[in-house]
């Protein structure tokens, strides 16, 4: 079913910006007009105000808009009650996750899970957990995967599994035969810390504040904006640094990277799916949650990624 010019009706609708809106749904801004403009052509009625730098809804758009969320809530009920009719799992799922989740994650996640429902597709967008709450409450996915804590508004929060983070190091560094590793030793070594606005960065000081310091007290030898430029830097001996278990399982597993445990506690955060409160999920994301829950995590994390649930 044709729902895609509703949803970006709906987006730009929510947002009250066609740039916003652009964003958040990966079209260009000329194409999220377009969209809109041709919906405006069907009915025959102008749906925004564009004035004052703002966009509002017409009369005619409010309209439109209340029964958009309504055409979009019955699409996915008529596909989730014929699909528990015939058994058939089919159908487009548009996901958002943060990052740590989709690149470490989703990827053996997503593949088995078509294993067993080839007829599947998954669309993953990929952001902060913050632009993944956007996402959801724009209608332009149904489901969230997040990290770290979220702000509930008017969502559902349902935790999936918990996330360590821990100090990582190069094969060759001599604290290669220790088990953990104290705050005070690692703030005398060559420290490389995520970006300010990073959730690994704000765990880490969080972590550090709890014990009187702060990345201040750290010997920072570089500032990184991604994990993997993190991992290849520590890889080549430019330093330690502390991120997910997720993110260093194969490194660890291949030998190129160590990760120590802090003594004073676990550095644990949550991962969840939030999904909206009164909204209508179709057969095959109801099945997706499912396999979400019940997937072997542990098995995954440990490097045995054949999936139980698909023998």
């Amino acid at each position: 079913m044709d729902d895609h010019k509703l949803r970006v009706f709906c987006t730009v609708a929510e947002t009250k910006s066609f740039s916003k809106a652009s964003s958040i749904i990966h079209l260009t801004q000329p194409a999220v007009s377009l969209q809109v403009q041709a919906l405006e052509e069907i009915y025959e009625s102008k749906l925004f105000d564009r004035s004052n730098n703002t966009v509002t809804l017409t009369p005619a758009g409010r309209v439109l808009y209340k029964y958009a969320k309504e055409i979009l809530t019955l699409y996915a009920s008529a596909e989730r009650d014929i699909g528990s009719l015939t058994g058939l799992v089919k159908g487009s799922l548009s996901v958002g996750a943060s990052s740590t989740i989709a690149n470490y994650m989703l990827p053996a996640i997503i593949a088995d899970f078509r294993k067993i429902h080839p007829k599947t597709r998954v669309n993953l967008l990929v952001g902060n957990s913050k632009r993944v709450v956007e996402l959801l409450n724009s209608g332009n996915v149904d489901l969230g995967l997040v990290e770290g804590d979220v702000t509930r508004q008017k969502i559902l929060i349902d935790q999936l599994i918990e996330d360590e983070l821990m100090v990582v190091i190069p094969p060759n560094h001599p604290w290669v035969q220790q088990d953990t590793v104290t705050l005070s030793e690692l703030s005398q070594e060559p420290f490389i810390l995520r970006e300010e606005g990073s959730g690994t960065r704000q765990m880490v000081e969080k972590h550090l504040a709890k014990h009187g310091l702060s990345p201040q007290n750290m010997n920072v030898a570089l500032i990184l904006g991604s994990t993997e430029a993190i991992k290849s830097a520590v890889e080549q001996g430019m330093g330690v640094s502390v991120l997910s278990q997720w993110a260093v399982r194969k490194e660890i597993a291949a030998g190129t990277l160590k990760q120590i445990h802090f003594p004073e506690v676990r550095l644990i955060r949550n991962f969840s799916m939030v999904y909206n409160r009164n909204g209508t999920l179709s057969h095959s994301f109801e099945r997706f949650i499912e396999f979400l829950k019940a997937y072997p995590y542990s098995d995954l994390l440990a490097g045995n990624i054949q999936c139980n649930l698909c023998l």
